[in-house]
């Protein structure tokens, strides 16, 4: 691909957009990306027949709300530093029919990005299977890499996450661990700044499942992560000062702000569940804020982001 995963490097820590690993440590002043989430090509189709559960036979309306979301970032101005694609990159599960085309129209819908716009890919539930396997990870890894990883860029620490390890691990127990003892590592690496470990001007977290959709102590659903989990992972997250987390897997824009961590769930590229239209999210990070606002795709081709938002950039 022109962009996207040739620009990382496949370990776990990377090094981006090209530059030294120092350099990017770095505040060097305001900066945007944008968040974007499930294209998820096929389900439209299946979705419209009542069929959820298949693979869905169509998706050219997906790639073309993915190509429409790709020259609305590209016009941006001043170019945000990188897009984040937070899972259910295509509908069909591993090892299912149209699995391997979805995956192969998605790569070419999006090979239009900007070569200076990396893109970042978060895996999903459809990407992984409901009970991912080391199979399935293996795959997932090996067509759009690493399933958990972090980078930085210019002075925020980012750290992505396979958030379906979190939801069921029963056929994978040692990955689940693996990240675990990973995410711990880094969290409080960033928490504890040293010479060669810098105090990040932020931290966030990128992941498809929301730890909650609007309170934290919300019943359990398919949409969010069991109450016990959630709640250990933001006690991490807050412990650590992560400003925010990122998420999609609803097909609605919704979350909340819960004593400093704001969890920020965004509809999709592709099939909407609910109200909200085909968007992404633009989101600008200050030296002492992360603000994000969610465009319809129709909005951002035609007068890009908000003048409030520019002038964000340019203090």
């Amino acid at each position: 691909m022109a962009a996207g995963g040739d620009v990382f490097l496949r370990a776990k820590d990377r090094t981006f957009s090209g530059l030294t690993e120092d350099v990017e440590h770095e505040w060097r002043g305001p900066f945007c990306f944008i968040q974007a989430a499930d294209p998820q090509l096929g389900l439209m189709k299946a979705w419209k027949v009542g069929d959820s559960n298949e693979g869905g036979d169509e998706w050219s309306e997906e790639v073309q709300l993915t190509k429409q979301a790709v020259e609305a970032v590209n016009q941006l101005s001043p170019r945000p530093r990188f897009m984040v694609l937070c899972g259910d990159l295509v509908h069909a599960m591993p090892d299912t029919p149209f699995r391997a085309r979805q995956e192969v129209d998605l790569k070419e819908a999006l090979r239009g990005t900007d070569a200076s716009i990396p893109l970042v890919f978060v895996s999903g539930n459809h990407d992984l299977g409901n009970t991912p396997t080391p199979c399935t990870v293996e795959k997932y890894c090996a067509t759009w890499g690493d399933d958990y990883f972090s980078f930085w860029v210019g002075g925020v620490l980012c750290l992505v996450l396979n958030s379906q390890l979190f939801c069921d691990s029963s056929a994978c127990p040692q990955l689940k661990e693996a990240q675990d003892v990973w995410l711990e590592e880094q969290l409080q690496r960033a928490s504890s700044p040293s010479l060669t470990d810098p105090k990040p001007k932020h931290i966030l977290v990128f992941q498809h499942v929301p730890l909650y959709l609007k309170t934290p102590d919300e019943e359990d659903n398919y949409f969010n992560m069991q109450m016990q989990v959630r709640h250990s992972l933001m006690d991490r997250f807050k412990k650590a000062g992560v400003r925010a987390v990122f998420s999609g897997h609803y097909h609605r824009n919704a979350g909340g702000l819960h004593e400093g961590l704001d969890m920020v769930v965004s509809s999709a590229i592709g099939c909407q569940l609910g109200e909200d239209a085909h968007g992404v999210r633009v989101v600008v990070v200050t030296a002492n804020d992360v603000v994000h606002r969610y465009y319809s795709l129709d909005q951002l081709s035609g007068r890009g982001m908000d003048e409030d938002l520019r002038k964000l950039l340019e203090s």
